[in-house]
């Protein structure tokens, strides 16, 4: 898996910088649409801001790059597996984004390049289960913490974006009381 380790970080930030690009750009044009037609999927986005995403971006990106480090300095398997499991985590995200664009029938900045991302990322996750060896019990327990680690960072990217826009006094884009 060291081969493919620095291709998450490469990924994940060609991904990322369409959401900074445009998020909140397209979140300022469809705040309306979404508070009416998707409360629940605007609702993690009270205050946001761009910069604030550029933090919750960068702070995600130097735990990608840590992973990625890790599997190349050390080839520890359970390490590798960690980082499979953030890179299945990943990977999943460009899915939903996807789904995201197909439920409300609109482009949403994430979209473009998950659609570029997925096919790769799939064909790396392949190539890596093909160099698992012997029972998948202890991959499959470490990669499913690589999926958690994802899942609560996200969550808590997604509370570092209002945090940072409230303490620098940022305008937000979105504040969750339109």
């Amino acid at each position: 898996m060291k081969e493919y380790a620095w291709l998450f970080p490469l990924i994940f930030i060609f991904h990322d910088m369409e959401e900074i690009i445009g998020f909140g750009i397209w979140l300022k044009k469809n705040r309306q649409f979404l508070q009416e037609k998707f409360p629940w999927a605007i609702a993690p986005y009270k205050d946001f801001s761009t910069e604030g995403l550029f933090l919750a971006i960068f702070e995600e990106l130097v735990l990608c790059i840590f992973f990625s480090l890790l599997v190349v300095l050390t080839g520890n398997p359970i390490i590798s597996y960690i980082w499979l499991g953030g890179f299945i985590g990943c990977t999943l995200h460009f899915v939903i984004h996807i789904g995201q664009a197909v439920v409300i029938k609109k482009y949403i900045p994430a979209v473009i390049t998950s659609v570029i991302c997925l096919p790769p990322s799939v064909w790396i996750i392949y190539k890596c289960f093909m160099q698992i060896q012997g029972s998948l019990l202890q991959p499959t327990i470490f990669m499913a913490v690589g999926i958690v680690i994802v899942a609560v960072n996200l969550k808590f990217a997604q509370k570092l974006i209002g945090w940072f826009t409230r303490k620098m006094g940022i305008e937000p884009v979105y504040t969750g009381e339109e």
